[in-house]
């Protein structure tokens, strides 16, 4: 018996010799050429292809392939090292460091001549134990460009938990992008040298070598299209903590042009940022539209060490916002992480600034005395030299909690307004000026805290001082009924754009750095300028008046 099949070639055959057969063809002629047989094209190696669209910044794809070399029966070992290597590069682009972690653990386990030194990144952003791998002498590792910036990135990971030893995870990161320059061509690791390096730079408050390694990073294409968005954002990072909120407007919109797909790390810095400049500008009413899609970026993405940066600004918008208690589970997995890896001072101080800074706003006490205290704990540490950022932040938390409680030192306020703006946090040493302010009843330190802090911020706030609340408004000679042509001083200007945009007294004093009681004589000397007699009339004739 003949078994027949229904495959393509066999049913194509079988059509042809009953072509033959129909046409009379007696015989096949013994001279004829054999029919070629038609062999299938040789499957694509999925390793190769998860590799290639990993270089391309393709990350569903690499994911797809990598993801099917692993539940490949029969794989041989290298292929599914390769592939887990893979994963896990992808796994980090897309906020889940915990299962990247669990790959490079997996891959140290079952061949430890092939774990990867940077593996740290994951193993040490999650909180867990980073195992020297196991020298293989039979098969040694070549030491290739990529081998050696790896072996950097590892040690730079290590070091940035020890105390002290964030100068020379700086300087090991530094190189380690040096070296992947020469190496040339996409890459993915889990994250890029140049991106941790600038992250350790801004939490060691310096931006201008966080800037300086990610323009660097993004001139040389370093690590390819997965890193493009990375670079940029981090770059506009830096801006925005040395003070150029212009700058880093620009170089977030320059990251949102990117044509690369949006993982959710790339997202969640994204929008932390934009939330940033937003808080920046005193505008409560862009924060609230933005709150939603930070919502959205945290649920997104895992708590990690290297995120806590990110994490940390949404913590103070949240704070901001009245929305602590949204972000309460995060705050407390960041916390969990730190305590994990035994409270780094490196990584530990700038979180719970935000953390004071979140109470602050939210008007906390004990939440701001509590992390008040860990920061003094920091600024204890051994590591914690005279002028690091640790013994910084602490003392801006202990002089804010004087000024919260009526004690204001001029002469103590200064000076720390003054270090946190060289350390890149002009901003957050304006709102203590403000603070001071606000609760002072020397109208001297009134006026030098509102000063000093209308000269801790770009914009508006380098407008002449505005009069003391308490001075009386001036009145015109003429009658308030008979309204005249008004020319607004610049000042009156930026209250009467503010005001025509729906804010409140205290947010545009909150913009410009103003007390609520300044706005409000502002608008008393507008209303009785311009003739207005009720509020529509006001707002009526300060748009002409604008429009003139």
């Amino acid at each position: 018996m003949t078994v027949l099949d229904d495959s393509p070639i066999t049913i194509a055959r079988a059509a042809d010799s009953s072509s033959r057969h129909l046409v009379g063809s007696a015989s096949p002629d013994p001279l004829a050429a054999p029919a070629p047989e038609l062999a299938d094209p040789p499957a694509p190696d999925l390793v190769e292809a998860a590799e290639r669209a990993a270089a391309a910044g393709e990350l569903v794809e690499a994911a797809r392939c990598a993801d099917a070399v692993l539940v490949e029966p029969d794989a041989e070992p290298r292929r599914l090292v390769r592939a887990a290597h893979v994963l896990a590069g992808v796994h980090s682009h897309r906020g889940m460091l915990a299962d990247a972690a669990e790959l490079h653990a997996w891959v140290a386990l079952v061949a430890p001549c092939s774990a990867s030194p940077a593996a740290a990144v994951a193993l040490l952003g999650t909180g867990r134990d980073v195992a020297e791998p196991t020298p293989d002498a039979t098969r040694p590792a070549p030491p290739t460009l990529r081998a050696g910036a790896e072996g950097l990135v590892g040690r730079a990971i290590a070091a940035s938990i020890r105390p002290g030893g964030s100068a020379a995870a700086l300087s090991d990161l530094t190189r380690a992008a040096a070296t992947l320059e020469c190496r040339g061509g996409a890459v993915l690791l889990d994250d890029s040298p140049a991106a941790l390096g600038a992250l350790v730079a801004l939490h060691r408050g310096e931006p201008d070598l966080a800037r300086s390694l990610v323009d660097r990073a993004v001139a040389t294409d370093l690590g390819g299209p997965g890193y493009r968005r990375r670079h940029l954002l981090l770059r506009a990072w830096a801006d925005m903590a040395g003070g150029d909120l212009t700058a880093a407007r620009a170089g977030l919109d320059a990251a949102a042009a990117r044509p690369e797909p949006v993982h959710a790390r790339d997202e969640l810095v994204a929008v932390a940022l934009e939330a940033g400049l937003v808080r920046r500008a005193g505008d409560i009413r862009g924060l609230l539209a933005l709150w939603t899609r930070a919502r959205e970026a945290v649920l997104r993405h895992a708590v990690d060490l290297w995120s806590l940066l990110a994490i940390g600004e949404l913590v103070v918008v949240a704070g901001r916002l009245g929305q602590g208690a949204w972000l309460a589970p995060h705050a407390e997995a960041g916390d969990e992480l730190l305590a994990a890896l035994g409270r780094p001072v490196l990584w530990a101080a700038p979180w719970h600034w935000c953390g004071f800074l979140a109470a602050v706003a939210a008007e906390d006490p004990p939440a701001a005395q509590h992390h008040a205290a860990r920061l003094a704990d920091a600024a204890s540490d051994p590591a914690a030299h005279a002028g690091s950022l640790a013994t910084l932040l602490a003392r801006a938390a202990r002089v804010w909690l004087h000024v919260l409680s009526g004690a204001v030192d001029l002469d103590e306020v200064t000076a720390t307004t003054t270090a946190l703006a060289e350390a890149g946090m002009a901003y957050d040493g304006a709102r203590l000026a403000k603070e001071a302010a606000v609760r002072t009843t020397d109208k001297r330190v009134l006026a030098a805290t509102l000063g000093l802090a209308r000269g801790l911020v770009a914009g508006p706030s380098s407008a002449p001082a505005d009069p003391a609340p308490e001075a009386p408004a001036v009145r015109d000679a003429a009658p308030a009924s008979a309204p005249r042509p008004c020319v607004l001083s610049d000042r009156e200007r930026e209250v009467a754009e503010l005001l025509l945009d729906g804010m409140t007294y205290r947010e545009i004093g909150d913009r410009l750095f103003i007390s609520a009681k300044t706005v409000e004589h502002h608008v008393g000397r507008m209303r009785q300028r311009l003739g207005s007699e009720t509020r529509t009339d006001l707002f009526a004739d300060l748009r002409d008046a604008l429009a003139g």
